[in-house]
């Protein structure tokens, strides 16, 4: 393999969405903090009326953390909406070579499903900067959902035309070779599907019209279950071919994508809860959201078991983050570091707190929210580490395109 001097980056692959994508899970883990520790009465969510107010009346210590999460918030926000049109321009150009047209010939063609599932993520990384930054926003949030949610379906439409290629390609024509299939790539359009489900599902929980909380309950359940049956059938034949033919090295990041798939199909599952309570007489139990959750990180726990066994013992990172090579792939590594972030703190506050096992801000709450703080502070250092290494200054090394 040749050696080179350009960034990694100069060679482009869809996988590098996920770049944005980190980004903008990273601006997911900080609105976190204020979601979870500033009181936002009237509403489900903090806005800027209610972050002035805590950060008026708070501690130093109240303060420092709401300056913190609303810088991070920035910063991270501007990357990812910075990330998304530097690939939105960068995918213009490659889907115009040959390099492309060969590309959509093999299994790593569901890769530009990351695509969809970066631009679903940018539209609520605009919510939440919309949230934190703009005064006065709530009162007109009854006009932007039904703009949300006509966002959402459009994004939906497009990674349902994008993944059908693939099924009418492969299907109809044959050709995906299933021993190259040694990986969970597959399961990328489950998690692109529950994204847009996750977006239709916020009406659902925080609009005050009936109409449209319907519409948002039965849209982002068709989401829900589209992402839930891609993900089962990926994950067998993933299975399958690793067990026949070992983990591919290159591509074991994807064995850890159930994780964030979880986490948004979790908060998913949530908006649904508290929208049928809010307008469908439907009674949101403390306990049962507690032991769902808990399903729910379970499962992510055991992912991250099995990814974490399967990277370590082939030495992924001593190769592709430190090493000499690289890969885009390396990007897929954040989403499950933040989206098992993003749920222990649901797991805490509106699990552990809400049915009254533990009190919130005690010794137990900050020992389990460490959990959370600690994984985001991982994917921080990861995001600046993979960002300098593929976009950074020129470097000698060995640039490994993604199968």
């Amino acid at each position: 393999m040749s050696a080179q001097t350009t960034r990694p980056s100069d060679t482009y692959s869809p996988l590098y969405f996920l770049a944005s994508l980190g980004a903008g899970g990273l601006a997911v883990t900080f609105f976190m903090w204020l979601l979870h520790w500033l009181p936002h009465p009237g509403q489900p969510v903090p806005v800027f009326e209610d972050i002035a107010a805590a950060f008026t009346g708070g501690t130093l210590l109240v303060q420092g953390m709401i300056l913190i999460a609303a810088l991070a918030i920035a910063v991270t926000g501007f990357l990812n909406l910075k990330l998304l049109v530097w690939n939105l321009r960068r995918f213009s150009e490659w889907s115009k070579t040959e390099a492309y047209a060969k590309f959509m010939k093999t299994n790593a063609q569901t890769q530009v499903m990351a695509m969809p599932l970066a631009l679903a993520m940018s539209v609520n990384v605009l919510f939440i900067l919309g949230m934190v930054f703009v005064p006065g926003l709530w009162s007109v949030v009854e006009f932007l959902f039904p703009l949300a949610m006509l966002t959402f379906i459009g994004i939906g439409i497009y990674a349902f035309r994008l993944y059908g290629a693939f099924l009418g390609q492969v299907l109809v024509e044959g050709g995906f070779n299933c021993a190259a299939n040694n990986n969970f790539g597959q399961v990328l359009p489950a998690f692109a599907f529950a994204m847009v489900g996750v977006g239709l599902a916020a009406p659902a929980a925080m609009s005050t019209v009936p109409g449209l909380a319907a519409i948002g309950l039965v849209l982002s359940s068709f989401f829900f279950m589209t992402a839930v049956l891609i993900a089962i059938v990926a994950v067998i034949l993933g299975l399958r071919s690793m067990m026949e033919n070992g983990a591919n090295p290159e591509t074991a990041p994807t064995l850890s994508i159930i994780v964030p798939l979880l986490a948004v199909l979790g908060i998913l599952s949530l908006r649904q809860s508290h929208g049928m309570d809010a307008h469908f007489g439907a009674v949101d139990l403390a306990g049962e959201r507690m032991v769902m959750l808990a399903q729910y990180l379970s499962v992510q726990v055991l992912f991250l078991l099995f990814a974490g066994l399967i990277l370590i013992r082939q030495g992924y990172a001593g190769r592709f983050i430190f090493g000499r090579e690289t890969s885009p792939g390396s990007y897929a590594l954040v989403c499950p570091g933040v989206g098992f972030a993003v749920l222990v703190h649901f797991f805490v506050n509106k699990g552990l707190v809400d049915a009254g096992l533990i009190a919130q801000f005690g010794v137990v709450y900050w020992v389990l929210t460490a959990v959370a703080l600690a994984s985001q502070a991982l994917m921080i250092a990861l995001v600046w580490h993979l960002n300098r290494r593929h976009f950074g200054a020129p470097r000698t090394g060995e640039a490994v395109p993604a199968e």
